[in-house]
Order: structure tokens, then sequence, then C-alpha cells
């Protein structure tokens, strides 16, 4: 008796010592964040209209004529007839209209708008966009906008001066488009569907195929190349497609990712992925800096002197870094992303000197990591 509860009580105490034991932090993502499902996108929609009410701000229409042309067919279908007459208004802009129709919007649901000034206006605030209809890819118009512009700058100015924050030419009207026409999908009725991997790799397809058929319990996901994963619908799913799919989005998967430095040459970043690693290589830096200084001295006459005159002495100071305490230091094979960083800011180098570097390093193949320029 005395013995049982001993036992007891050493496995009460090794749980309690288990459960207070850290657990190691794992990458993990859900299906849903690395994924797209087919027949689940947005669509592009764009169109042209005209913003009026503009206190003087809107286009020149001797410099912008498709503006004349889309007052002049705009006023007559209003029975205005301004044909033959000269017209010098400022107060009409002609703007590109842009949205994006989601998956699934129903006909007379309402959708944000973006509004650019085509022409040459200088500001579209205060103004409103006339009924503009908005046209798919396929050429069909897919939903109707309207409303006032608000814009997230301004622009103000006198003869000598002016100011402009953000950009006044460009705004956005919330809900401002009614949806007229649906995109037919029938999401219900669909025995298979692809998912496409936001960022295509062949590990982490089959991943996601091995979590999707773990968590069913049976062959229902395939991993047919590295940015696509076939999915299966099981008859007599609950709750169908949608309940399948719900299921799955919140499957728990360890991406991976491939070894990659991306460098913007222009602002200087530089970011490295946590699988880059390199050969043993030495690595030293050194430029050579010359430094010229002119500082230029003026020599006076002594006071009431009747000879001598005013003259300006150069004076010329040269500063030469060959870059001698500089040491050259060694970054053993296999070392990770952290002692690399750590071994190039040893040698007290800046971005662009590292830049440098990592190409060099790639030249001579031991950088084991693929290098991608932008900018």
């Amino acid at each position: 008796m005395r013995r049982a509860l001993y036992i007891r009580l050493a496995c009460l105490f090794l749980g309690a010592s288990l459960t207070a034991a850290p657990v190691p932090a794992l990458a993990f993502s859900r299906v849903k964040d690395l994924v797209e499902i087919e027949g689940i996108r947005d669509n592009m929609l764009v169109g042209y209209g005209l913003v009026v009410g503009l206190n003087g701000s809107g286009d020149s229409l001797k410099n912008a004529p498709f503006t004349q042309q889309s007052l002049q067919t705009m006023l007559e279908r209003m029975g205005v007839n301004t044909r033959g007459t000269t017209m010098q208004t400022k107060n009409v802009a002609a703007v590109m209209v842009t949205a994006n129709l989601p998956a699934f919007a129903a006909s007379g649901t309402r959708i944000d708008i973006s509004v650019s000034a085509l022409g040459d206006a200088k500001s579209l605030q205060g103004g409103t966009l006339l009924v503009t209809s908005m046209f798919g890819a396929d050429g069909q118009i897919y939903a109707v906008g309207q409303g006032p512009v608000a814009i997230g700058g301004f622009t103000a100015g006198g003869d000598a001066a002016s100011v402009t924050r953000g950009v006044p030419t460009a705004g956005r009207i919330a809900n401002g488009a009614i949806v007229e026409r649906e995109i037919p999908f029938n999401l219900g009725s669909q025995h298979s569907l692809r998912l496409s991997l936001r960022n295509p790799d062949l590990t982490t397809a089959s991943r996601i195929a091995v979590a999707l058929n773990a968590y069913i319990g049976g062959s229902v996901a395939e991993a047919t190349d590295p940015s696509t994963v076939r999915l299966t619908v099981p008859d007599n799913y609950p709750h169908g497609v949608m309940g399948l799919l719900t299921d799955l989005e919140q499957v728990k998967v360890d991406p991976d990712e491939t070894a990659r430095v991306v460098i913007d040459e222009q602002s200087g970043v530089i970011v490295m992925g946590a699988d880059v690693r390199i050969s043993t290589v030495a690595i030293a830096q050194g430029n050579l800096t010359i430094r010229v200084t002119e500082t230029p001295q003026v020599s006076q006459p002594a006071p009431f002197s009747n000879t001598g005159t005013t003259q300006v002495v150069p004076r010329t100071q040269v500063q030469i870094d060959d870059g001698k305490g500089n040491k050259m230091a060694v970054l053993h094979e296999g070392v990770s992303l952290q002692s690399l960083v750590d071994g190039l800011n040893a040698l007290g180098v800046g971005p662009r000197d590292i830049i440098s570097i990592l190409q060099a390093i790639k030249a001579a193949g031991a950088l084991q990591a693929d290098i991608q320029v932008i900018g």
C-alpha cells in the first residue's frame, strides 16, 4: 500500500516536471497562410470617369483634350449642346477608377474604389466622382461607382512658394461602388481543388500534402509540383467542401525555404535567410581613402603700414587612410547566419561593403545560397 502511494507521488512529480520543462518553439504556420485556394480570388476592375466640383484645381481643357471631349459627351446626355464652343472650366478632372472585386461578391454589395487623376489636375480635394462604369478583363460591366473623393494629401502655395504633402491627385471612395454582376463559381459542387503555394517549394508542398492526409486519415492530398497541391473532396464529408476547407485551413505545417540573400543596392538593405551557409573562407576589407582639406587663411600687413597688401594664403591638409588597422577574418565551414553577421561586423564594414563582400564570397563559390539583387 505504501509502495503504491510512493509510486503515484513519483509519477505526479515527474509529470509536473515535464509540464514545467520549456518546449522549443517551432516555426509552424497554418495552411491558410501558405496557400491560395483555386477559385477564391479577387478580380481587377477599371473604369474612366469625371470628377467635378474642384476649386479651380482640375484639368486645363487646352492641355487635356480628352477631358473636354468627355465633358461634352456627358453634357449631351443631359441635353446640353456645347459643340463648337470654347470651354475654359478648371473644375473638372478626368480620372481612372480602379477596384478589387472580392471573391463571391454578391450583386448589390459595396466595394471601395481608388481614383487617380489622368490629366494635369493639381488636386482632387472636394471633388465628386460621377457615375462610372467599371469593367473586368472580359469587357463586361461588374460595378458602378460614384461619390465624394477623399484624399490623403494637400497642396497650398502662393506666388513665391508652395507646399505639397502626400499625393493630392489620388484619392479613395469608401464603399463607393455597387456590384452589378456576380462572377459565377460554384465552390460547393467541386470534387477536387488545387492549393497554390504563395512561395513555391518542393519540401513545403510535400509537407502540406502529408499533414493534410494525416489529419483526414486518408489519401486526399497530393503534391503535383512545387507550387500545387491537389485536394480531392471525400464523399459524404460533413458540410461538404466548405467544411473540408475550414478544417484543413487550420492544419499546422513547418514550411521550408530556400537559402537566399536579398540585396537592395539602392537602399543598402540586406536580408539573409536562416539557412544561409558558407564554406571556409578568409575575408579582408580595406579601402584607400585620401582626404584633402582646404583651409585658406588671410594675411594682412601690420597696422598703419604704408607697404604690403592683404593676401589669401592657401593651407592644404592631406590625410591618407590605407586601412592598415583592418585585419583578415576567417569564417569556418558551415557557419550559421549569426556567425556570418558577427564575422562581417568584426571587420567594421558597412552595408555597402557587406554587399560587395557577399558577392565576392558567392563568386568564390563559398556562399551556399542564392543571391537576389533588387532595385
